[in-house]
């Protein structure tokens, strides 16, 4: 099977900061994976704090202490975790390049490519100060005839054209992996959980189904 143009469909570059040390995830065909935590900041200096799942072969994990900086390049994965009476979507990143960086650098980059396609009808939503927000569910196609599904969140004209999108269109988007902080009550207790979504930047439609609304759009842009 070739897996190159599905390697394309789904690539993530990011750098940051050890935040969590390694633990054993699990062991696939005698290959063990480790998952630790990385900070990546934010232009906003604000950070996100992401997940990584990386092979044993990549590197030895006490290489990654605290505070130590990482260059991961890699895929955005998604798997069920039944550990719990509900079914839960759980998002990783999937390295398969991975480098320890010496310098400091001002910015971390986090850089997020998916080409796949919409497996729910978006999500349209105005904040109570009046900001366009769409949540959409993409699935991207993987080797051995498996899919990640990957929450992804759009803002102002984005969010507006997303809406208007219909499930099992194609869609390409560009943005960034990032962490959201969110309460759920479980009985009478309030919980503090952590959502991981990709942020989108840029979109783009498959010209087989929405080529004049693609058109359309970036013809109109300027008047956004």
């Amino acid at each position: 099977m070739q897996t190159e143009g599905l390697l394309e469909n789904n690539s993530i570059y990011i750098a940051g900061k050890v935040t969590e040390e390694c633990v054993f995830s699990h062991e696939v065909y005698g290959e063990g994976f480790y998952l630790f935590k990385i900070s990546s900041e934010r232009l906003s200096d604000n950070e996100d704090i992401l997940p990584i799942t990386i092979s044993e072969r990549l590197i030895e994990k006490e290489k990654l202490t605290l505070g130590t900086r990482v260059e991961v390049i890699g895929q955005l994965r998604s798997y069920n975790n039944y550990g719990s009476k509900k079914n839960k979507l759980v998002l990783t990143i999937f390295a398969r390049e991975i480098s320890l960086l010496e310098e400091e650098t001002e910015q971390n980059p986090n850089q997020i490519f998916l080409n796949g396609f919409i497996c729910k009808p978006p999500v349209y939503r105005k904040t109570p100060f009046g900001r366009e927000i769409s949540d959409i569910l993409v699935a991207v196609n993987r080797a051995y005839n498996k899919s990640d599904y990957i929450p992804c969140i759009a803002w102002g004209r984005n969010a507006r054209y997303l809406s208007n999108l219909a499930v099992g269109e194609n869609i390409k988007i560009w943005g960034r992996m990032q962490s959201r902080k969110y309460q759920k009550k479980n009985g009478d207790i309030l919980e503090e959980r952590i959502a991981y979504e990709v942020s989108i930047s840029k979109i783009e439609v498959g010209a087989n189904k929405r080529e004049e609304e693609k058109q359309a759009f970036s013809v109109g842009n300027h008047s956004f």
